[in-house]
């Protein structure tokens, strides 16, 4: 990145970070189980209401017990389950013509982080139905208040129930994108631990780690407060403490309780001091490849910690002693130690160290998007344009691939 550039980049997050305590920040209002959500509809006068989710969780029944509730409430409930694994432009329209069609008032995020995803924008081309959903990449050009949305969290990695983001792909390019504004934050958030116990263990691994990747980046970038700080740590204490435990015995009710907890306190960390070149990255992947986000996000933080090398190692040191991961008297030591002890959790939850179908022929244009949505706003600890990104592709890149892997209709990672 030329000197200008990086100059140009500072200076907006230097303005960013002055303008935090002046900022809209918002929680979300927490309902201590899924039954207590009917309750909130009556409160708003909502009679009507659009469950957004995905097909996986619909035929598994998860939302069953959250319908007959609303049904016994007299709250009619339309069901739109088609979103996929990185939502599309397709799904948000789809599901906003059922939306008008039907006559709701109100949505209800059921699901990952695709779900979460899929129903802030949605919200978004409600209250902005002039404005296509690439015109809202970036920051604030929602600026909308959005229908009431209640989202309930079934994975304990995206923490998209607190946060002001979206991701969304367009499928006619293959290009992700996020859509940053206060409006896109859910009103409530439902963090219960009982949908998330049938979770299986690959994907509790990878969106746990996705988890740790928003508190690691959160922390380790150059806008943060002490609040955000403080989420991050604990958010971090609880992943190492509770993500093995959640994975190996996945009823263990506590340790899921603690991991959605973990979740969302990253969730709030990132909201205000935003992630890194890890999310960038893995973006690119979900949008070219159709890549697991947090499947990504698990192989690329230890690298990507790596890479920034000494630019790191002083915040890294200070999470690893904060979090108990190491008590190094060297920042060097220690933020080698706090890598490792992510290397150690992948490995043992059988998560790789490369991604399948990367192929060398994108990765300048993958590394030019990630470039688009880093930079100005990522606050990281060292810049990078696009040939340093590009070297982030190549190292997680898997050294044999067959041409047909970089289509995700031949490829094992499609969604």
């Amino acid at each position: 990145m030329n000197v200008l550039k990086k100059v140009y980049c500072r200076v907006f997050q230097t303005g960013m970070r002055l303008a935090l305590p002046f900022l809209p920040y918002r929680e979300p209002q927490l309902i201590h189980g899924v039954g207590g959500v009917a309750e909130v509809l009556r409160s708003h006068d909502i009679g009507c209401v659009m469950l957004v989710t995905d097909a996986g969780v619909h035929g598994l029944g998860l939302t069953a017990h959250l319908e007959a509730l609303l049904k016994a409430a007299g709250i009619r409930c339309v069901v739109y389950d088609r979103t996929v694994a990185n939502p599309t432009v397709a799904n948000v329209e789809e599901a906003r013509a059922l939306y008008l069609e039907q006559g709701c008032q109100g949505l209800i995020a059921f699901g990952g982080g695709s779900s979460m995803d899929c129903a802030k924008a949605l919200g978004a081309r409600i209250v902005r139905p002039k404005k296509a959903l690439n015109r809202m990449e970036g920051l604030l050009h929602v600026l909308r208040r959005l229908p009431l949305l209640i989202a309930v969290p079934t994975t304990a990695g995206t923490g998209s129930e607190t946060t002001l983001a979206a991701v969304i792909t367009d499928e006619k390019t293959r290009h992700k994108y996020p859509i940053n504004d206060f409006s896109l934050i859910p009103h409530y958030a439902v963090l219960d631990p009982d949908v998330t116990l049938g979770l299986p263990p690959q994907l509790t691994a990878t969106t746990g780690m996705d988890a740790l990747t928003h508190a690691v980046e959160a922390y380790i970038g150059r806008s943060t407060t002490r609040g955000t700080r403080a989420a991050a740590v604990e958010a971090v204490r609880l992943i190492f403490a509770n993500l093995p435990e959640a994975y190996f015995n996945g009823h263990d009710r506590e340790a899921r309780a603690n991991m959605l907890r973990a979740a969302y306190l990253a969730g709030t960390a990132f909201t205000k001091s935003y992630v890194g070149y890890v999310h960038a990255v893995a973006h690119s992947l979900g949008g070219r490849y159709g890549i697991a986000h947090g499947l990504a996000n698990s192989v690329l933080l230890p690298v990507v910690l790596r890479a920034y090398g000494p630019a790191a190692w002083k915040k890294l040191a200070r999470l690893a002693r904060a979090a108990g991961v190491s008590d190094a008297a060297s920042d060097r030591e220690a933020a080698e130690s706090f890598i490792a002890c992510i290397e150690g959790m992948n490995a043992a939850m059988d998560i790789p160290e490369t991604l399948p179908g990367i192929r060398s022929e994108d990765i300048p244009q993958l590394a030019r998007y990630a470039d688009h949505e880093a930079n100005p706003l990522y606050p990281v600890p060292v810049l990078w344009g696009p040939d340093q990104l590009a070297e982030m592709y190549k190292k997680v890149q898997e050294v044999a691939t067959d041409d047909r892997t970089g289509d995700p209709e031949h490829s094992d990672t499609a969604a």
